[in-house]
């Protein structure tokens, strides 16, 4: 069925967000907005009764998964707008094989990521975090050593898809040496970017600053272990805020308790959240942050205004920017 061009639909657009991130995704000038153009209900997953007049389902986080369950307590279902990153955790087989559209907000958090790395980049350089816990350890002022400086630095980017390239981008800015491994990168797109594509062998060893950003898979999963650690130069800062599994951490631990000149920057951790009392938590050349890179407080409504001008596009039948198909989903984080 085309969706309608003109005047109201006699169908409505389903919620079911999280209670915690209901009103910061989806703040009363979006449901304003969406409310002008079409009915907006809620809709509870678990125990709500057949809804025949939802064909849009906002989801977000706190959206248990979109099982063949409550699939057929939406027989009308026509797009689903995700209104935060992944659609991992939602997206089962039943929404493909129902030929549900999906919609994904992923571009508007990278935003809040890249801003994020960029930052956490520029600390590593100038050594910020080590001579902070330095100084708290020795509970008063340290020399103010190993600042290595922004200038003709280099900075590994593994994985070059939305959050990398945001990220190369924000770099370009600087007299910086930008190497990228990742396999599915094309080389003009890369020389566009001003990096250079390497192996992962030569982006660990020659990087400054090795920033991850690739997707968690079966062929990514412990990607950076003994090996690939023992390659990272000296006084060099890995940073995460990817996914916690691309990282072994058994093998982090045991490589950063060995090399005290090398910091790690988790905001992704496996398992995430970590025990109380693991050891990264300890080491002082570590510093683990609670998944925060991404849309958190006021960022979190820009996902909103992205889902909201997306239905725009599909009420008045036009393209829709953000759709995700099977086959890209398995590339992306």
């Amino acid at each position: 069925m085309k969706p309608v061009v003109s005047g109201r639909p006699d169908w409505a657009v389903g919620t079911c967000i999280g209670r915690e991130w209901s009103r910061s995704v989806l703040t009363d000038r979006v449901r304003a907005a969406i409310r002008h153009r079409v009915d907006l209900v809620e809709f509870d997953p678990v125990s709500e009764a057949v809804r025949d007049d939802i064909r849009v389902l906002i989801t977000g986080w706190g959206t248990p998964p979109l099982t063949g369950d409550v699939l057929d307590r939406l027989p009308a279902l026509e797009l689903v707008l995700h209104a935060a990153g992944s659609v991992r955790g939602i997206v089962t087989g039943a929404v493909w094989a129902r030929g549900v559209r999906v919609s994904t907000a992923a571009s508007a958090n990278a935003v809040s990521v890249a801003d994020f790395t960029y930052a956490q980049v520029h600390l590593s350089l100038k050594n910020v975090w080590r001579l902070a816990l330095d100084a708290r350890a020795a509970g008063g002022p340290v020399p103010r050593t190993g600042v290595r400086g922004v200038d003709g630095a280099t900075i590994g980017l593994v994985g070059l898809g939305h959050i990398g390239r945001l990220v190369a981008r924000r770099l370009a800015e600087h007299d910086l040496r930008v190497l990228a491994y990742d396999p599915f990168a094309r080389p003009d797109e890369a020389a566009g970017l001003g990096v250079e594509l390497a192996g992962l062998p030569a982006v660990i060893g020659g990087s400054d600053v090795l920033t991850l950003h690739a997707p968690h898979n079966d062929a990514t999963h412990h990607m950076i272990s003994t090996a690939e650690l023992d390659l990272m130069p000296p006084h060099s800062t890995l940073l995460n805020t990817a996914r916690g599994g691309l990282v072994d951490h058994d093998a982090l631990v045991e490589f950063l308790t060995r090399r005290r000149d090398v910091f790690a920057v988790l905001d992704v951790t496996e398992p995430e959240e970590l025990p109380a009392g693991h050891p990264l938590f300890r080491l002082g050349n570590a510093l683990v942050t609670p998944h925060i890179a991404g849309s958190l407080g006021t960022d979190e409504a820009r996902l909103g205004d992205l889902a909201a001008a997306e239905l725009v596009r599909f009420l008045e039948g036009d393209p829709l920017e953000h759709e995700v198909n099977e086959d890209r989903l398995a590339l992306s984080a």
